[in-house]
């Protein structure tokens, strides 16, 4: 067991390396990575799973503890980073189907990453658990919703069936990872710190799976498609931390807000993706870039926090 929490931790602090190496091996032999796109809901399904496996009800705690920072994290998640999609695409006047990639992945709420990022940057983990999961089990709503407000101008979205889609592969493997931990408890415990290496495995065979099917797109507007999701992703932690700070949050935990607003769950966007507009795979893009760029920036970021002085903290 040891060996394979060791494989984990290293595999999870590697991320972002075995994205990157996946991706190119999907745009050099894209054949073979195409065979997972029809398995992209339920790859994102496995992630969602070990997340209720690690869930217990200490996480959600925090939200009775300090409900003002929870509240300021979960709304700003749905509201902030919508908002730059929107922005960017509008600023950069992207074609349709980068535009409501982009919008779709700003919709989408935190990822996990971001609770690990958070320790590392010493902020309050706490509050970051609790921020993703309430706005991951508020998804279903809000995700289709903020979508279809922001991006109906440029197709005709049908946020009912994408409600269902978000119910059936977040909501329901969360369910049953609680159910699972509830019955079996601390055998359940063990096993679910190998989880990570598993949701790891599903992210990165989701990412080469969209770039296997929209390599020529990639190709053609690769840069540009780098430059709105790095900005997304920079505005993001910088705003949610700016406005942390401005309605009187600590550092410790602006911190959490700001890694939490600016790292999505680009999982759940490229598998919306694949669910809804399977006509137009660069919808996907935006997505599957973010999964490995925020795992670059996110400890980035992480590095920079854990060097603010401390008393800053208070």
């Amino acid at each position: 067991m040891n060996g394979l929490l060791k494989l984990t931790r290293f595999v999870s602090q590697t991320f972002a390396v075995w994205v990157i190496v996946f991706a190119l091996l999907a745009a050099q032999f894209p054949d073979i990575f195409k065979q997972f796109v029809p398995w992209i809901p339920y790859l994102l399904g496995i992630v969602m799973l070990g997340m209720g496996l690690t869930l217990t009800f200490k996480d959600f705690a925090e939200v009775t503890k300090n409900p003002k920072a929870v509240l300021i994290g979960v709304a700003a998640q749905f509201i902030v980073m919508p908002s730059i999609a929107f922005a960017l695409v509008k600023l950069f006047q992207l074609p349709a189907d980068l535009a409501i990639g982009v919008i779709l992945v700003g919709a989408c709420p935190g990822g996990t990453s971001s609770n690990v990022m958070t320790f590392l940057a010493r902020g309050n983990t706490a509050l970051s658990v609790a921020c993703t999961t309430i706005s991951t089990l508020l998804s279903p709503i809000l995700t289709p919703a903020v979508f279809y407000l922001l991006a109906s101008e440029w197709l005709e979205i049908n946020a009912a069936a994408m409600f269902l889609s978000v119910l059936q592969i977040v909501l329901l493997p969360i369910f049953i990872g609680l159910v699972i931990r509830g019955i079996f408890k601390q055998k359940i415990a063990q096993v679910s710190q190998a989880m990570p290496l598993l949701s790891v495995i599903a992210i990165v065979l989701i990412v080469t799976a969209v770039v296997a099917v929209s390599k020529e797109k990639i190709l053609a507007s690769g840069l540009l498609i780098f430059a709105i999701v790095a900005l997304h992703n920079g505005l993001g932690y910088l705003i949610g931390y700016a406005l942390a700070r401005m309605l009187n949050l600590s550092v410790y935990d602006s911190k959490a807000v700001s890694i939490e607003v600016g790292m999505q769950n680009s999982g759940l966007g490229a598998a919306l993706a694949a669910l809804h507009f399977k006509a137009n795979p660069i919808v996907a893009v935006p997505s599957a870039v973010f999964s490995f760029w925020h795992n670059i920036s996110g400890p980035i970021l992480a590095m920079w926090f854990s060097r603010l002085n401390k008393s800053q903290s208070d």
